[in-house]
């Protein structure tokens, strides 16, 4: 049996009529370039239509094809993390199932990889609804490179090529697969940006819209906490509650020499109040930090376990 060199991943979710077409046009890519050394592992998010049969009837005729199948939806990002998993290539590409990827662009990325530890694709010339898709997209792409510190033009493409070293340890959860070059390039590694192709959707309903920008935007505050403070969260908040709560007693320190050594009325003073609330705030920063301390030490114990369960696995 041939050493696996390629493992291609792909999530699934309500792709039933795009499997077969998809499957059609990857193959010939991959034996091409990689003949009898490659995986294809669909990874079926619990996909309510007929995908799964699909993929099963694939797996019987290929056995280049591993099938994971999911007990329910958990998302894009738990699919791409149990086939990072269970890849056995020494090169992992990531790939939509929706046909707007092009498989002709994975031996580019792969060849990349000689150079570069993660490769990601840029769909500079890309086919979806403008205001709906693409003017978000570019906003969130700003956001992110300039919140993480790596450049990218488009993190949402999920056409990407990685050594299986740089993924193998990642834990990732909420919508995080998009911000696997971030947080790889925080982990030493280098990243690479290549021109890929994109296509209009042909089958089935895209999973993405204005919906899901609050899941991004909540998990890029995530991302730029853990990239910063991860190993130590009283960082973040145990010198604005020592700020805040010298503050307030600094104001209490004044307020009490008033009151006892002039003789003055403090009690109608707003600033009292202030002072108190920075106090409270304080105490309440510094035992946040305790408390992420507590859940940082908890998480790392506990690290390994995967954000998905899976009801089968099919292969050869």
């Amino acid at each position: 049996m041939n050493e696996i060199k390629i493992s291609v991943v792909i999530p699934v979710y309500n792709e039933e009529e795009n499997i077969s077409p998809l499957y059609s046009s990857l193959r010939p890519v991959l034996e091409g370039s990689y003949p009898g050394e490659y995986e294809i592992i669909f990874v079926d998010d619990g996909s309510k239509d007929g995908s799964l049969e699909r993929l099963k009837e694939l797996q019987k005729k290929d056995g280049a094809v591993v099938v994971i199948s999911f007990r329910k939806n958990f998302g894009q990002t738990a699919a791409i993390s149990a086939g990072f998993e269970y890849a056995k290539g020494k090169r992992i590409v990531t790939l939509d199932a929706d046909l707007q990827n092009d498989p002709k662009d994975i031996p580019a990325l792969v060849e990349k990889l000689n150079d570069y530890d993660l490769v990601s694709g840029w769909r500079y010339k890309r086919k979806d609804p403008f205001l709906t898709r693409r003017v978000p997209s570019y906003l969130a792409n700003l956001l992110i490179s300039w919140i993480t510190g790596v450049k990218l033009h488009d993190y949402g493409c999920t056409l990407k090529a990685f050594r299986s070293e740089v993924v193998k340890d990642l834990r990732l959860y909420g919508e995080m697969h998009r911000f696997i070059p971030a947080i790889a390039s925080w982990m030493g590694v280098s990243v690479a940006e290549v021109k890929v192709s994109h296509h209009p959707r042909k089958f089935g309903k895209s999973k993405y819209g204005l919906t899901r920008t609050s899941k991004v935007l909540l998990d890029i505050i995530s991302v730029k906490f853990f990239l910063s403070f991860w190993r130590n969260p009283m960082r973040a908040f145990g010198l604005p509650g020592l700020l805040s709560g010298t503050a307030g007693s600094l104001i209490l320190l004044r307020l009490g020499y008033v009151k006892l050594f002039l003789g003055r009325n403090i009690g109608n003073r707003p600033v009292l109040l202030f002072g108190i609330l920075l106090i409270l705030l304080g105490i309440q920063l510094l035992a946040i930090g305790l408390l992420g301390e507590m859940i940082a030490g908890v998480h790392r114990e506990v690290a390994h376990k995967p954000p998905y369960a899976i009801r089968a696995i099919y292969h050869s």
